[in-house]
């Protein structure tokens, strides 16, 4: 995904159980939208022609329709309205941190086996998976057709969806998956892990090989498919993200930035420290230096799987939650 420059999912924000808990009424009862059914006969003829059969799109469009919902949800972006600290206080609470230690436990066993499998520590695994559905609670069900149809149709990133609403058409045919029943959040992240359809068919991987993945209810599944992604595009299993940092006076702002890029020992050589005081490690690791919430917020030394976060989700707000509450659960 994950590619996602898309929301965080609903499920971990504001409002989430009403917001999911309205999906699949809000669709049913979504008003007639002019030019929406012949834009479904175009992406059919599309669909058509790329493989899908007319079997599946029966399937999938018996009775797709427009959800006016949706497209509210699309111009709502929680890191539009909420400052960093508010981000951070939602998205890593203290229940959130709590529980994270809790599941950690529970499912010890089965990440650590997963994890020397993808070289991805288990405690990355449990941040995205509390984070994206807050430990498999909250995964959404809108209606996956519905939610990518509408998103496509409404114009305002309609090429990233009507691909995305091809690959789950892709998902229905090639997993055999009951389109009533694929769910997932209005964005069209489906799942525990919240991946979207061409990260499904990309990273969702079956722990046992023994059936199709199953990222809404398998646990080995969501933590195999977490760590498959991670690994594809990069992960450095003997990295941890980031560290937080203090600047000395009269700091140079023009080296702050993912653009800038330097080893520990050179950030050192600048005068920066740990938050805490203590000295940044004498290495050869790269970092770039990144205030996320602005003058207000965090100074950050970030590494190379930060930018590995960024790629399942396209923001700094996102990633350093990440890394906030996987330093929380360990």
């Amino acid at each position: 995904m994950i590619i996602r420059l898309i929301a965080i999912a609903a499920a971990v924000l504001v409002g989430a159980n009403a917001v999911y808990a309205q999906g699949a009424a809000q669709s049913a009862a979504a008003p007639a939208q002019p030019g929406f059914h012949a834009f479904i006969q175009d992406v059919r003829r599309d669909a058509l022609n790329q493989g899908i059969t007319p079997a599946t799109l029966d399937r999938a469009f018996a009775n797709v329709a427009y959800v006016p919902h949706v497209i509210e949800l699309d111009r709502q972006q929680p890191e539009s309205t909420l400052t960093f600290e508010e981000y951070i206080d939602r998205v890593v609470s203290q229940t959130r941190r709590e529980r994270g230690r809790e599941v950690l436990t529970e499912n010890r066993a089965l990440l650590d086996v997963v994890s020397r499998k993808y070289g991805v520590a288990p405690r990355f695994i449990v941040a995205l998976w509390g984070i994206e559905s807050d430990y498999g609670r909250l995964t959404g069900n809108f209606s996956e057709i519905d939610a990518l149809a509408t998103l496509a149709y409404d114009g305002r990133r309609s090429a990233f969806f009507r691909k995305e609403l091809i690959n789950a058409l892709t998902v229905v045919q090639r997993m055999h998956v009951d389109p009533r029943t694929m769910t997932g959040s209005w964005a069209g992240a489906m799942g525990q892990s919240q991946f979207m359809p061409s990260s499904f068919l990309n990273y969702a991987v079956s722990w046992r090989g023994d059936a199709p993945p199953d990222i809404w209810a398998n646990k080995a599944d969501v933590f195999a498919s977490i760590a498959n992604y991670l690994a594809h595009v990069g992960w450095h299993p003997d990295e941890g993200w980031g560290v937080a940092v203090k600047t000395p006076t009269g700091f140079d702002q023009t080296l702050i930035g993912l653009g800038q890029r330097k080893p520990l020992s050179a950030w050192a050589a600048l005068g920066l420290q740990q938050a805490n005081g203590g000295a940044l490690q004498d290495s050869p690791t790269t970092a770039s230096l990144i205030v996320p919430g602005g003058d207000s917020g965090p100074a950050l030394l970030v590494f190379d799987n930060f930018r590995v976060i960024l790629r399942w989700n396209n923001s700094s707000y996102f990633a350093t939650a990440v890394g906030y509450l996987a330093d929380a659960v360990d």
